[in-house]
């Protein structure tokens, strides 16, 4: 799978969400009409972009929008990056701060609600459709394990984010992230 057809899967499961079927369960549903093949090579470009969004720029961001941000919940909001698409995770891989534009930003900084962007299901939507189609909830560690032996192993690169700076200095948030710090940040703090 090369990333159009990547980005392609995304968008076909970001039309078929609803307010009844959240995004991850409509890329459960559609990882799961196509073969064990193509899940695992879903993957291995899902991975490869939620790893070129470990930045430290991004994690400022996530950290703004989720009103702090743990390890665990940053990478949610990386695979919610990328569930906002193809076009909304580019221009916050450019500049994490154009967050401040997407219409969930807007809305969850307007009610002071600090989940917009972070999709935890969306991490684990290749094993099950990978289960679904299987009937076994271990079959993807398996046969992911598998696919990837004869690969070079993807870890994170933390020496590859940026520069690291105090999240919780607010003038520093206001000057890497303006736009989010206008929604974000009060004159009290955050």
């Amino acid at each position: 799978m090369d990333m159009h057809e990547f980005w392609g899967v995304i968008e076909a499961a970001r039309s078929a969400a609803t307010a009844d079927k959240p995004f991850a369960e409509a890329l459960v549903d559609e990882l799961a009409s196509r073969t064990k093949g193509d899940i695992l090579s879903y993957q291995e470009r899902f991975d490869e972009v939620h790893e070129a969004v470990y930045r430290w720029d991004v994690w400022a961001a996530a950290y703004l929008i989720g009103g702090g941000c743990s390890d665990d919940s940053f990478m949610d909001f990386r695979a919610g990056l990328i569930a906002l698409g193809g076009d909304w995770y580019e221009k916050a891989a450019a500049c994490p701060d154009s967050l401040a534009g997407h219409p969930a930003v807007i809305d969850a900084a307007r009610a002071n609600h600090d989940e917009a962007i972070f999709d935890e299901d969306a991490n684990y939507a290749a094993s099950y459709a990978f289960e679904r189609l299987t009937g076994d909830d271990h079959a993807f560690y398996a046969a992911w394990d598998a696919y990837t032996s004869p690969r070079e192993k993807h870890g994170q690169a933390t020496d590859n984010m940026g520069e690291d700076f105090d999240f919780d200095d607010p003038e520093e948030m206001r000057r890497r992230l303006p736009q989010l710090s206008a929604l974000y940040l009060r004159d009290a703090g955050h």
